[in-house]
């Protein structure tokens, strides 16, 4: 079993390892397996991730969608029960505002930004997500930013 408190893990990486997505899901689904038979322990995320899971999931093409009372229950037992969920501390919320104001930030990307400083904030070295575009700010803080593939290969999955 390896404990992986600096392993933080985005939204993507839930909407593709819970819902069947195709090749793409392999990975992720892999990556949260480890974490749901204690293989991996200690991941984290933020409560962001939860919500947009839920919204995500929900709103998906038919198909593919999810009820609410499914999304609560994958949710629930595959995140919430399994990793620590972390959120921004109200001390950091000024500064962060502060912070992508002066980045430049905009529209959307600000939630990435909001998930990533949560990332910073608790301490992630490792960042996995199908969006590592969207988390390159975290690169210069030395948190490393994996896709899922990556973390798999990497880790031995």
């Amino acid at each position: 079993m390896a404990v992986l408190a600096t392993l933080f893990v985005d939204t993507s990486v839930f909407v593709a390892g819970l819902i069947e997505l195709g090749d793409t899901s392999t990975a992720s689904r892999t990556l949260l397996d480890a974490v749901a038979t204690g293989r991996l322990t200690g991941a984290q995320s933020a409560w962001h991730c939860c919500l947009e899971f839920y919204s995500v999931a929900t709103r998906l093409p038919s198909g593919l969608r999810v009820s609410p009372e499914l999304a609560n229950r994958m949710l629930t037992e595959n995140i919430i029960e399994k990793m620590v969920i972390v959120d921004l501390p109200a001390s950091a919320r000024a500064k962060f505002f502060s912070t992508v104001a002066g980045e430049q930030v905009s529209g959307g990307r600000v939630y990435d930004a909001h998930i990533a400083e949560v990332a910073r904030l608790a301490g992630a070295r490792t960042v996995v997500t199908g969006n590592r575009r969207h988390f390159s700010c975290l690169m210069r803080h030395g948190i490393r930013v994996l896709t899922p593939e990556q973390f798999v290969e990497e880790r031995g999955l």
